[in-house]
């Protein structure tokens, strides 16, 4: 194993996937020469070509359109999508046209499509660039929405998603990639793309995050600790599908749980979560369900960005009201 960044799995992962199959193209705005913004695709195009690793003009509707063609023609397309606010320009092909095509075909066509965007603040870019967007795709039936927390998920994450035959939005957080660096195998390795992750085991009280929550949800269970708190924390890892077996597991031991999201709390991937346990497991609750998100407002300018994001002193503060009620 290699110690990498958030970023570098990323890259690994994308180098993997083009090595093991020919059918695979990565393509969107400065990708090629340049790596990309982040340079996530740094190096691909001088070791696999112009024909695999290619830019593309500054039309998303283009890109996803395009992405829509090469899939039903046998192509396995990883477009990128520079930030994830720029999705908004693409709707149609996500919502109307890849997502349905598999159930408008009758199963004779695959939508094997990775769109990958960044996503999230903490970085203090400009305006539409760190927007959650998650909310508005995680109710699209046939689309899958993912969204690794840590490099070794990414990774894993990103290889099944290219190798699975639905499309999927694989949403990589800004504030990670290069915050975070840890282990990861050599070679190929895949992480399920409908499989929560219990990151830390605990006994009072479940914490169930997504992307940058989980990791102030465990600064969160490692200060509690040293008050004898036992803060169980989960990683949804997948926002559509949701896994509810991992949470009520975790919920009937503990009996208590608080939910952490950056996204808004309106429609958001919380209050699916929070309608499930209402709806098939509140009789193991003690509390009511406790959730933290970001307000109902429109993303910040930088200068208010660190006000608005929920932290772990947000978590903090909701896990000690649901202890304690």
């Amino acid at each position: 194993m290699a110690k990498m960044t958030y970023i570098k799995a990323i890259t690994n992962g994308l180098d993997q996937v083009l090595q093991d199959d020919p059918k695979t193209l990565i393509f969107g705005e400065d990708v090629g020469k340049n790596g990309g913004v982040f340079r996530t695709t740094e190096g691909l195009q001088d070791k696999y070509g112009e024909d695999r690793v290619f830019d593309t003009p500054l039309a998303e509707s283009g890109i996803l359109g395009m992405s829509i063609g090469l899939a039903l023609t046998g192509w396995r397309p990883i477009p990128e999508i520079q930030f994830m606010g720029f999705t908004m320009e693409a709707v149609d092909s996500i919502g109307g046209q890849m997502s349905r095509n598999r159930f408008r075909f009758s199963g004779d066509v695959t939508m094997p499509i990775t769109i990958r965007t960044p996503f999230g603040g903490g970085t203090h870019t400009a305006e539409l660039h760190g927007d959650s967007l998650e909310n508005l795709f995680i109710g699209i039936p046939g689309l899958r929405v993912v969204t690794p927390a840590n490099p070794y998920d990414a990774k894993g994450m990103v290889i099944s998603a290219v190798e699975n035959n639905d499309p999927v939005l694989f949403m990589e957080n800004l504030k990670l990639y290069r915050s975070m660096k840890d282990e990861v195998p050599d070679g190929h390795y895949t992480v399920p793309l409908d499989k929560a992750n219990v990151v830390r085991e605990g006994s009072d009280i479940t914490v169930v995050a997504y992307s940058a929550e989980v990791n102030e949800a465990l600064k969160v269970a490692d200060k509690l600790e040293k008050e004898n708190i036992s803060v169980e924390v989960i990683d949804l890892r997948s926002l559509s599908p949701i896994d509810d077996a991992t949470i009520f597991a975790s919920i009937d031991k503990t009996h208590k749980v608080v939910i952490a999201q950056e996204a808004q709390a309106m429609a958001g991937a919380g209050a699916k979560v929070a309608s499930d346990i209402a709806e098939n497991d509140i009789m193991s609750l003690d509390a009511p369900i406790g959730r933290v998100s970001a307000p109902d407002s429109i993303f910040p300018f930088a200068m208010a960005e660190n006000y608005w994001l929920p932290n772990a002193d947000d978590i903090e503060a909701k896990v000690r009201e649901i202890l304690n009620y």
